[in-house]
């Protein structure tokens, strides 16, 4: 039965889709009008001896604004906070380890939050923990599951929800399209810290750029050493500083997947553009286009890899308001149930590459086009 409801809610999450001591306090959203629920479908009535749902996040970067993860995360809180009526709340932590986040975890809980969201690879360790801890509060872990240091494989408890994305298959899209706008050039990556989900988008990426090359006579080189983990997702300095040297060394376009360290390399690829340089970036996570933008209204984002991160998080809100929460397993988020992809509109691509990367998208939902989550060599494309 947990099989069957899971697979109803990735469909139809996926279909709303493409048509971060103590702890810094974050915003709370009270409660809404009781009419502003009536705008949306009302979820199930909650028993009247059940206190109302209170929804709190942790947040794994320095803002809640970071135009990736955490910003897209927090958006799909707040429309289920417009829509039904829920009080929540994010907090940052101040120390982003496994043992700051769980203390964030604890403050949340104590202040009556029974459901809490986690963005991101790097609270597999707290939610692990926590899921144990809190065995009456339900968590959502983003791009992961819980699991303890040194384990093999992950630990899902009856309470927490794991969602995880098919990033290789928006990364392929996303190469695909590059290259066949740009035709030659030579790519490269920004990167954050090695982990797997990043190795995802990774390995999509190049896949999609080579099948490019050996498909639509595209010329796009890549190396190897240009492909680079900063290991950081919160320094835009350093996101900056290496998409320098990767335009330096002859690379047209980077794809920057590193959160607000990708704003670096945005700042970059703008600056460049400004004094006439033809540069390039891709977006992660989120539509990018408008962080590309320059004072002439063009912009540098060729297109972006995205992740249905709001849409996931709202729709697991109003799963647990119907008492349809789907708890003790990994729900996968493809482009087969929407879950991934690229903008449905990207002004920077042509209308005749819009088309085609449009159906290489659908080639990948019917399984014609399999992308590989295993690295990809390049060396052949040097």
């Amino acid at each position: 039965m947990k099989k069957i409801l899971a697979t109803v809610l990735a469909i139809c999450i996926g279909m709303s889709m493409l048509a971060g001591c103590g702890s810094q306090q974050g915003s709370e959203t009270p409660s809404a009008p009781a009419d502003s629920a009536a705008q949306s479908e009302a979820p199930a009535e909650q028993p009247a001896d059940k206190p109302a749902l209170k929804v709190g996040m942790v947040c794994n970067a320095k803002t809640i604004d970071d135009k990736s993860f955490n910003q897209a995360t927090w958006a799909g809180i707040t429309r289920a906070a417009e829509d039904f009526g829920i009080e929540t709340k994010y907090l940052i932590a101040a120390d982003q380890s496994a043992a700051g986040f769980l203390q964030e975890i604890a403050n949340l809980y104590d202040a009556g939050f029974r459901m809490i969201i986690t963005p991101g690879y790097t609270f597999s360790k707290a939610i692990f923990d926590a899921q144990k801890i809190y065995p009456d509060c339900k968590f959502v872990i983003l791009d992961s599951a819980p699991q303890d240091d040194g384990a093999e494989a992950p630990e899902i408890a009856a309470n927490t929800a794991a969602i995880d994305y098919a990033a290789q298959e928006s990364g392929f899209v996303a190469g695909f399209a590059c290259a066949l706008q740009l035709k030659e050039g030579e790519f490269g990556a920004l990167f954050g810290q090695e982990i797997p989900p990043t190795k995802l988008f990774k390995t999509g990426f190049q896949q999609g750029v080579i099948y490019a090359n050996e498909n639509f006579g595209t010329n796009i080189k890549m190396k190897e050493e240009n492909f680079v983990w900063s290991g950081s997702f919160s320094d835009a300095a350093l996101g900056q500083q290496i998409t320098a040297q990767l335009f330096n060394s002859g690379c047209n376009l980077v794809y920057c997947a590193c959160g607000t360290t990708a704003l670096g390399g945005f700042n970059e690829a703008k600056a460049r553009a400004e004094k006439g340089e033809e540069v390039w970036v891709v977006g992660c996570d989120v539509d990018q286009y408008e962080d590309g933008l320059l004072e002439d209204g063009r912009s540098v984002t060729l297109t972006s890899t995205m992740k249905n991160l709001a849409n996931s998080t709202y729709d697991m809100i109003k799963a647990e308001l119907d008492g349809e929460f789907v708890g003790g397993q990994q729900i996968i988020f493809d482009a087969k149930n929407g879950g991934v992809g690229i903008p449905e509109t990207n002004p920077n691509l042509s209308d005749e590459v819009q088309k085609e990367a449009d159906a290489v998208l659908e080639k990948i939902k019917t399984g014609e086009i399999v992308v590989s989550a295993e690295p990809t060599d390049v060396s052949a494309y040097n």
